[in-house]
């Protein structure tokens, strides 16, 4: 079931899109932009974020939440606008599409559908998916959960080499090998160190696994 999270405040207008957004399958929540939900977006469990902007000044932090969703996850983000609102579009405020007042729930629905199309295709070949976990080869980049998660080479390297051989145990002898060469002079417990960092920036999900005397492996079914 796709999840929307709309940030407005609790008007008739925006209650009605909700039901609407939840009669054609949509699993709908509602909150104001000041909610403390909404401080760490990096946490939030959505598929797509709608903001009415109408209404909000510049510098508030519903103007700035776009910014926020885009600088830190990759959750596409739709605004609902009005003629009073429409200098958003000529200012930095990031969206993926708008719908203009009167807001009507079929096209919005209809922009809702045409933006989650356009996500990237889990058979790119630029792409490994498992999961919540989504590497961007192409980019270097790694998406947990909708959430960026900063790394540094090594960990990304080490991520992406347990990803694509996900299953699999190796020794920290054979991650050494594989992730820093063979002329690599310093000792083997830089690959628990690095598994540990991964660990904590993947909220201990668990997808890494310890095999007792061996090494480490992603898990099959992560």
């Amino acid at each position: 079931m796709i999840r929307v999270l709309i940030v407005a405040d609790g008007s008739e207008q925006v209650r009605e899109l909700s039901l609407g957004l939840a009669e054609k399958g949509f699993l709908c929540s509602i909150a104001s932009a000041e909610d403390d939900s909404l401080r760490d977006v990096g946490t939030l469990s959505a598929d797509l974020v709608v903001i009415a902007v109408d209404g909000a000044a510049p510098g508030s932090e519903t103007r700035s939440l776009p910014q926020r969703l885009k600088a830190q996850t990759r959750l596409p983000v739709v605004t609902l606008l009005s003629n009073e609102s429409l200098d958003v579009l000529d200012s930095a405020v990031d969206m993926d599409d708008f719908v203009m007042a009167p807001w009507n729930t079929t096209e919005l629905i209809a922009r809702v559908r045409r933006i989650l199309q356009r996500k990237p295709d889990a058979n790119n070949k630029d792409l490994i998916k498992c999961g919540d976990l989504t590497i961007d080869l192409a980019k270097c980049e790694v998406v947990f959960r909708n959430r960026l998660v900063e790394l540094t080479f090594k960990e990304y390297e080490l991520l992406r080499f347990l990803v694509s051989n996900k299953g699999r145990v190796f020794s920290r002898e054979a991650l050494l090998n594989s992730v820093w060469g063979y002329d690599y002079y310093g000792g083997d417990r830089t690959v628990d160190v690095h598994i540990r960092r991964l660990r904590s920036k993947l909220d201990e999900s668990g997808c890494i696994e310890t095999v007792r005397n061996i090494g480490y492996r992603f898990r099959d079914d992560a």
